[in-house]
């Protein structure tokens, strides 16, 4: 019988750890390798923003040799196997899935949620000692914000409605001016901070993902201005010497043509 392409996979990463093998590979540790989980992690998200078929299919293939990556240097060291890996995974969710594999009653995505959550409450044990426990330390800001309302939502603490949370929004919003008035650095990045929790708030509520919006509007802004740089260098002019009246006119034909591809 052929070896699965897996199995190939596995026994590559082990060739090239070994003596005779890559001396960079050799040299990898967990810390070493934690840049490289977050690069191919954001890769592989651009290709599914891109839409490219081919393109996941590469960044899914290298973003699947960090696990087996990270196996190989805990297998040396006596700790796990990646089969142990993917045993513990697949028992992790037949376990939380038990109107899959059992026979719970589970209809909807909300009951599956909360479902979930107390399976993995029961798991961790006295591990997880609130309700907001469990959210990795290094996620990004906005993400670790829209986690922690979600944990803290499921336990009731919560707006009532969208109308709550916009006012909310209102008043942090004002209490920034307050702070921008008094000149207090300390308060005003203090206010500003509780705006940005407000406004991860409201996007929680109109279902909106915080970290994935700002990043498109980041790749907005950077087609934007790449056209502005494009455009003005094909009328020979430096941006540098451009007025903000001609920036802004190349801006909102930027936008125009954005919404004519659409």
């Amino acid at each position: 019988m052929n070896k699965s392409e897996f199995d190939k996979l596995v026994e590559i990463m082990h060739r090239l750890r070994t003596p005779g093998g890559c001396p960079w590979d050799a040299e990898q540790t967990h810390e070493t390798l934690k840049r490289y989980l977050l690069e191919e992690t954001y890769e592989v998200i651009e290709a599914i923003d891109k839409k490219d078929p081919a393109l996941l299919k590469e960044e899914l293939g290298d973003l699947m040799l960090q696990p087996v990556f990270h196996s190989a240097i805990a297998e040396e060291k006596g700790e796990f196997t990646i089969n142990d890996v993917i045993k513990n995974i697949n028992e992790k969710l037949i376990r939380r899935h038990p109107h899959v594999f059992g026979d719970a009653d589970i209809k909807t995505s909300d009951e599956q949620i909360t479902s979930w959550e107390k399976i993995k409450k029961i798991e961790k044990g006295a591990e997880r000692k609130s309700a907001i426990s469990g959210i990795p330390p290094h996620l990004p800001a906005l993400m670790k914000a829209q986690k922690i309302t979600e944990k803290a939502a499921r336990v009731g603490f919560d707006w009532e409605n969208r109308e709550q949370v916009k006012a909310k929004v209102y008043e942090e919003l004002h209490e920034l001016e307050e702070a921008i008035v008094e000149t207090s650095p300390e308060r005003i990045e203090a206010e500003f901070g509780d705006l940005l929790f407000a406004i991860v708030n409201m996007g929680r509520f109109l279902s909106i993902n915080s970290e994935e919006a700002l990043r498109k509007t980041i790749d907005r802004f950077k087609n934007r201005f790449e056209y502005i740089e494009t455009s003005l260098q094909e009328l020979g002019k430096d941006i540098k010497e451009a007025s903000l009246d001609e920036m802004e006119a190349l801006w909102e034909k930027a936008k125009g043509l954005e919404k004519s591809l659409k």
